[in-house]
């Protein structure tokens, strides 16, 4: 079957602020109470959109989280006028009101996970949002995203949505960040990776000390199993806890795949040589992998630069792309490295440089701002074509956002209601701008 990659990029909210609240992130943390730039951040989202459009890529876009999210703040006990629930909010309990206000959402990595239908038993996309049970202000986003994922998925002849794994941390789930489909073209039966910070039922295994292990084994074997996933197309990982104690708190902090090609740190996994043994057989020897030595460029250097949590994509004309923050440049260390690999034609032919600085600055990468999600041609027809990037939605979504995005915002703001009115005027216009109908608790 002829079948291409699409990339679904989570649109920047309009609450996007910096209240450090992702232990274990080290950007998010460092950055807590800086002024955040809502408009040009979702203006830097949109600009790689459109870009990797250009470059005849599938490009597409996922609508943001409803934020402030005064349901949750109300099923905690607030109650009265939605302006009233803001103002106690904040008197009483601040930090779960910069919970209830996080764009977190943004980064659709872990929005789900995703299997292609060349993979699964029904000849179906497969869709389970994460339930990221790890943080609060992740955790009350799955409901809206499953809504947003059937509206723009939206035909059952294709698409199967499926519910979130139980929202309790044996069966953390992070979705998309743990995950990583190989194959050798995009219609033929691949492989996926699925990986794992701890087993949850097993004392005695290795786990990171410092910062948590966010995804179980269990969750992962259970999304297998829900996707109707074969055994011997399925390769399980542990991320190497000492990575995940230096800030690797997702596998896409650390580790990128695409088609038959893995780019990782030498560091990336417990019992790395296992596992790259084991993706050599599951893939038949059709298999790849571009390991950086510690010796290069340090886990320290890597999570400062984002470099593993680049984009790894495959041109029209075959080259292999590789997108990047301009944290890499910035980098001398990871810039040097990938200035020879570049020359030394190991698998990976162009670097493509973005200005991501407001996602970066809260602990995400270009990676971290997509959801993967390959179609067949009759699949990518029965997307809603109102949510796929062209030169007209560009520039539609660009003037939404100069109207209704604020240019500065502080915690301190997160409890003015104004904003709440501005953001529920800005979502209500998206959802007609993308044809997505009643997905925010808000309008229904």
């Amino acid at each position: 079957m002829n079948a291409s990659e699409a990339n679904f990029d989570g649109l920047v909210g309009p609450t996007h602020n910096y209240a450090g609240l992702s232990f274990g992130n080290i950007a998010s943390e460092s950055h807590r109470t800086q002024a955040s730039n809502p408009k040009q951040a979702a203006l830097q989202g949109l600009t790689k959109m459109k870009a990797l459009h250009d470059l005849g890529l599938i490009q597409g876009v996922l609508a943001p989280q409803e934020r402030p999210d005064v349901h949750t703040l109300r099923r905690l006990g607030f109650s009265g006028s939605d302006s009233s629930v803001l103002f106690q909010a904040a008197q009483y309990a601040p930090r779960l009101l910069a919970a209830c206000c996080s764009a977190s959402g943004m980064w659709a990595a872990n929005a789900a996970t995703v299997s292609p239908s060349a993979d699964t038993l029904d000849s179906r996309v497969h869709f389970t949002p994460a339930n990221l049970t790890s943080k609060f202000h992740r955790a009350i986003e799955h409901d809206t995203t499953g809504r947003i994922l059937r509206a723009t998925f939206p035909d059952q002849r294709y698409f199967r949505h499926h519910s979130p794994l139980p929202g309790v941390e044996q069966l953390g789930d992070e979705g998309a960040a743990n995950h990583t489909r190989f194959c050798t073209e995009y219609g033929r039966r691949g492989v996926e990776l699925f990986v794992f910070g701890r087993y949850a039922f097993e004392e005695g295994r290795p786990a990171p000390r410092r910062y948590p292990a966010r995804h179980t084994y269990e969750a992962s074997q259970a999304i297998a199993r829900k996707h109707r996933l074969s055994n011997r197309d399925v390769v399980y990982a542990q991320q190497n806890p000492d990575v995940i104690d230096q800030g690797v708190f997702h596998n896409d902090v650390i580790a990128v795949g695409n088609r038959d090609l893995l780019f990782c740190h030498q560091e990336a996994f417990l019992d790395q040589e296992e596992i790259k043994l084991g993706l050599h057989r599951a893939m038949q020897g059709e298999f790849r992998i571009i390991e950086v030595p510690t010796a290069l460029v340090s886990v320290q250097d890597a999570v400062r630069a984002y470099l593993f949590n680049s984009q790894l994509l495959s041109l029209p004309d075959g080259r292999t792309l590789l997108v990047i923050p301009e944290e890499c440049r910035q980098t001398p260390a990871v810039w040097h490295y990938l200035q020879e690999l570049i020359a030394g034609d190991q698998g990976i032919d162009e670097l493509k440089i973005f200005d991501l600085k407001q996602s970066m600055s809260n602990g995400g990468g270009p990676a971290c701002l997509r959801l993967r999600v390959v179609l067949t041609d009759a699949e990518r027809a029965a997307v809603n074509p109102h949510t796929l990037i062209d030169d007209r939605l560009y520039t539609t979504l660009t003037a939404w956002v100069n109207k209704h995005y604020r240019d500065r915002l502080e915690e301190r703001d997160l409890a003015d209601p104004a904003l709440l009115t501005e953001s529920r005027t800005a979502l209500d216009e998206l959802t007609r701008i993308l044809k997505l109908g009643a997905v925010y608790p808000f309008q229904r």
